[in-house]
């Protein structure tokens, strides 16, 4: 069975640097991003309830969820966003733990940017942070997302504290320097990881 890695970390703190990385090592990373999209895709029981919940106003001509209206929309309200998060993270959490349980590899890496928000993952063999300060992660925002540093702020916002990610942390991978630094740290950081899952005990 494979070694799980649960990588997390804030919005534009470098998580794609990161799994980039990886699978240039040929690691295998399930994107939960990804997995959050097929679960809304059109037909699908999710996005009928969103449907139902917030209207059709929600979807793009094509049947599909307008993704950029919905994100304004749950980021400047509260309950819509914990509404929202209610009809996905328990199907994500659900399709991420079958891919582990199938997985053939050493190391499987799970992308998980809202870990902290989404609900329990203590069946993880471990939890992996990539860490920014709150400035870089804004001006790495804006810049990505073409959006004003209001929308920034409260995208940012929107998500748990720094202190209570670094708080569930069994790593921290920092991205505040060079490219170069943070591949440094993802090398030896997968080292580890392989070396574990060599020596655990299950």
């Amino acid at each position: 069975m494979a070694y799980v890695v649960a990588l997390s970390g804030g919005i534009a703190s470098g998580k794609s640097a990161v799994t980039d990385r990886l699978v240039e090592l040929a690691v295998e990373v399930v994107d939960a991003d990804q997995v959050s999209r097929d679960v809304i895709a059109p037909g699908t029981p999710a996005l009928a309830e969103i449907v139902a919940h917030f209207g059709r106003e929600v979807l793009r001509p094509d049947g599909g969820l307008d993704r950029r209206a919905m994100r304004k929309r749950v980021f400047a309200d509260d309950a819509s966003r914990r509404a929202l998060e209610g009809i996905i993270h328990p199907r994500v959490r659900t399709a991420l733990r079958q891919s582990a349980s199938a997985s053939r590899a050493d190391v499987l890496v799970l992308a998980i940017p809202l870990l902290v928000e989404s609900g329990s993952y203590d069946w993880v063999d471990r939890t992996v942070m990539v860490d920014a300060h709150t400035a870089t992660q804004r001006a790495r925002l804006m810049l990505r997302d073409q959006i004003d540093r209001q929308l920034a702020d409260q995208m940012i916002s929107a998500q748990a504290p720094r202190s209570r990610r670094l708080a569930i942390a069994d790593e921290v991978i920092a991205n505040d320097a060079s490219l170069a630094s943070l591949h440094q740290q993802v090398d030896s950081a997968l080292a580890r990881w392989r070396f574990a899952g060599i020596t655990r005990t299950r």
